[in-house]
């Protein structure tokens, strides 16, 4: 089972090594990173630091956190998030209390500030390499590896389906990660629209639960594979179920069908984007 815990609040009062974690932790998860005192400068600047406005600054820190984890990516955000309240309103799949000091250098938060009674894990002392370590040996995120067994899926997807979907589920059972590569083909024709970055957005939109355990590749517009003797893989046709074969890209590209297989109306019903309308 992948582990979906990929929405990560690093918590604790002002000067406790939040941010010194988060510079070990992002590069280590390949993870987006939300620094408090980057969005207030940036994105948050009308906001002060009133209960009230600490509340709005942690729902905007989940929300920036919850778009960058819709599609499998790990975010981290490092912020004091003060208050039982702030942290429901962050609302974390994982929570890091750096609990190393009793006061921080400001009195108005140190009255604030309320202990959670929910986390993950505590770091009360050692050193930042130290502090990694303990984080990841209770997260033990799923990461790629290229030295592990994989599978590779050459193809178009024009637009990618739940028939690809399925290949790329029977993909990971088998061998634990998949490698979808994709011709360079969006534009040729009028059977090939997509450009590369539109069909690795709706890859990770379709596929959230499989995390870092597929990668998106740019592949030439490949049309013959030759092997040699001995090359030692094992190339295979996964069977479908009669009902995904049915699952044309043709037809979708035509509005007849949503990428689920649905009959659809004229609304051309997307179910990764939510347009359109489907016909049940």
């Amino acid at each position: 089972m992948l582990n979906l815990k990929r929405k990560i609040l690093i918590m604790g009062l002002p000067g406790t090594g939040k941010t010194t974690l988060a510079e070990l932790l992002v590069p280590k998860l390949k993870a987006v990173w939300f620094n408090a005192d980057a969005i207030r400068t940036e994105i948050s600047k009308d906001l002060g630091f009133s209960e009230e406005d600490r509340l709005e600054h942690a729902r905007r820190m989940g929300k920036l956190c919850e778009f960058s984890s819709k599609y499998g990516a790990f975010s981290v955000a490092d912020f004091v998030c003060p208050t039982k309240e702030a942290r429901e309103l962050f609302n974390a799949d994982f929570v890091i209390w750096v609990n190393r000091i009793e006061e921080g250098r400001f009195k108005d938060t140190n009255k604030m500030f309320e202990k959670p009674e929910n986390y993950d894990v505590e770091l009360t002392s050692g050193t930042p390499e130290q502090w990694l370590k303990q984080v990841m040996d209770v997260l033990k995120p799923e990461m790629w590896d290229n030295k592990a067994p994989t599978a590779l899926l050459i193809g178009r997807y024009q637009p990618f389906h739940v028939g690809h979907k399925t290949l790329v589920e029977e993909s990971i059972k088998r061998t634990g990660q998949c490698c979808l590569a994709l011709r360079d083909v969006g534009g040729i024709d009028d059977s090939n629209p997509y450009s590369f970055d539109k069909v690795e957005a709706e890859i990770h939109a379709a596929c959230p639960e499989f995390g870092n355990k597929i990668m998106v590749v740019e592949l030439p517009n490949i049309t013959d594979v030759f092997y040699g003797r001995g090359v030692g893989y094992n190339i295979e046709q996964l069977e479908l179920s009669k009902e995904l074969q049915e699952v044309s890209a043709t037809k979708i590209r035509k509005g007849e069908i949503d990428q689920k297989g649905n009959k659809i109306n004229t609304g051309g019903h997307n179910p990764f984007t939510g347009e359109g309308t489907a016909i049940k």
